[in-house]
């Protein structure tokens, strides 16, 4: 299974970056928006706000945001986005993307992996523990939407 990490690797990679992650979008209820899209994506990478990985023939998409952890003087990194097409699942294209951003967070001194999932999305979070994320307790998750 081969995961790149999008980056000055060609255009052709931008824009199956981008389509996929407006079919994810589109999946969560938004409206189709591939130049939108595009653009957001470059700028985001660009800026180093995000590293983004394509899973096979870009049928899997993870985004990955890299914070600062002042406690540890590391960073952490957050797995934001998780989308393989419905046609590719059940292939391991969403484990091997997890297991790539594992191994360079790992290779850059982070601290943790981080991610989120909606409680009802049982087969993600099946998916998640047995590559060895747990759920954290002792840690309230709270939004204030802008």
């Amino acid at each position: 299974m081969t995961v790149t990490r999008l980056g000055n690797d060609g255009q052709a990679s931008w824009e199956a970056a981008a389509r996929l992650l407006d079919e994810y979008r589109q999946h969560y209820g938004a409206n189709p928006a591939p130049e939108v899209v595009a653009a957001w994506l470059r700028e985001q990478v660009e800026a180093a706000r995000a590293r983004v990985y394509l899973a096979g023939d870009a049928d899997g998409i993870c985004t990955v945001a890299v914070v600062p952890a002042a406690l540890t003087l590391r960073t952490a990194w957050l797995v934001r986005d998780l989308y393989v097409r419905p046609a590719a699942r059940r292939r391991g294209l969403a484990r091997a993307l997890l297991e790539a951003v594992a191994d360079e967070a790992r290779a850059s001194g982070a601290h943790r992996l981080s991610l989120q999932s909606e409680s009802a999305n049982v087969r993600a979070i099946e998916l998640y523990a047995t590559c060895g994320f747990t759920a954290l307790t002792e840690v309230t998750v709270m939004d204030n939407v802008l």
